[in-house]
């Protein structure tokens, strides 16, 4: 990757709170639910829903979550970032590597300055979204673009892309999910990505005429599958499968983390965990694929409200698979993905 330092990494996440408090969490959301990515309606429309809807009244809910799965180094999410920047580091020696947060701190701006202080000639900046979402890597890439544009010296960036299917990847996962469901023997495996609305899938297809104008658009083949959310899910549901070699009639996709009365993609995950557990699961286990870093998102919705649903609803047991975080094979994966561009 040429001389020492001459490549710099920038591995982006989507952010936290930094404290579970009601104030800081307050400010986290204000932050993200300022995005025209992520809330795509008119700013002042966008500005109403933010502070007098959204924000009286999930700022204290979110740091009650916060607080259920904070750790005594702080958010899950960005300690388990920083131990794969660090891997990354003994992994890529002669690579500067820094860690940004689309929202809240570390920002993207202070990572990239980190970066262009080590006098990095190129700057590769990389999304932890498997998944291509406008909301997410769309966003993060943005942040990163905007900052560049606006020095000088303009760096040279390049972008790790998208890696739904990448064997990679789904090596990665089959290391760090085939030994849980080993051991725990799940009735039933479910497989549970962020949800979106519909409308963000619509605007990501160039032809206007493909995405969700059937029941299995996502299984045709084309040139939409690369900024297609639903089919990058469903294809990344598919190589997991035959990697961690599952039934076909024992495993579920849903959609979890809904905000808003917007249409979003379904099966809804709040939906499918109970009525699992009514059709007679008893065991369930949940991988969240499109999550490379546990977070509240995966520790708290899934590993504690989901399995509250499922035992509520008759289920005996169920586990949360943990994320690919920081595992060495990840770091493997990650390291060679890296070190092609």
């Amino acid at each position: 990757m040429g001389s020492a330092k001459s490549t710099g990494i920038l591995l982006i996440n989507t952010g936290t709170t930094a404290a579970p408090r009601a104030a800081e969490t307050r400010a986290y959301l204000r932050e993200f639910l300022s995005d025209p990515r992520v809330v795509d309606i008119p700013a002042p429309l966008r500005w109403l829903l933010r502070n007098l809807v959204i924000l009286p009244f999930r700022s204290k809910r979110s740091a009650e979550a916060y607080s259920k799965i904070w750790t005594r180094d702080g958010s899950p999410l960005l300690c388990h970032t920083r131990a794969l920047a660090e891997q990354l580091r003994e992994k890529m020696p002669d690579t500067a590597i820094e860690i940004g947060m689309r929202y809240g701190f570390p920002s993207i701006a202070h990572a990239m300055e980190l970066l262009l202080a080590k006098n990095v000639t190129r700057i590769i900046v990389a999304p932890m979204f498997p998944q291509y979402t406008s909301a997410a890597t769309g966003s993060a890439l943005e942040k990163a673009y905007v900052f560049a544009a606006r020095r000088v010296n303009v760096p040279a960036l390049s972008a790790l892309p998208s890696f739904w299917d990448a064997p990679g990847f789904v090596r990665a996962w089959k290391a760090v999910a085939l030994p849980h469901l080993e051991e725990f023997r799940p009735d039933h495996v479910l497989f549970s990505y962020h949800g979106l609305p519909e409308r963000h899938v619509r605007a990501c297809d160039p032809s206007g005429a493909h995405c969700l104008t059937s029941e299995d658009c996502c299984n045709n083949p084309g040139d939409h599958i690369r900024h297609c959310y639903r089919a990058q899910c469903l294809a990344t549901t598919r190589a997991l499968v035959e990697a961690l070699g599952l039934k076909h009639d024992a495993h579920s996709v849903g959609f979890q983390s809904r905000l808003g009365r917007d249409k979003w993609l379904s099966p809804a995950t709040d939906q499918i965990v109970p009525a699992l557990a009514n059709r007679g699961v008893k065991r369930l286990a949940a991988i969240c694929p499109a999550f490379t870093a546990d977070c509240l998102e995966t520790l708290e919705e899934i590993g504690m409200r989901a399995r509250d649903r499922f035992l509520r609803a008759g289920g005996e047991e169920f586990r949360l698979v943990p994320s690919l975080n920081a595992h060495p094979t990840w770091v493997e994966e990650l390291a060679a993905m890296l070190g092609r561009l």
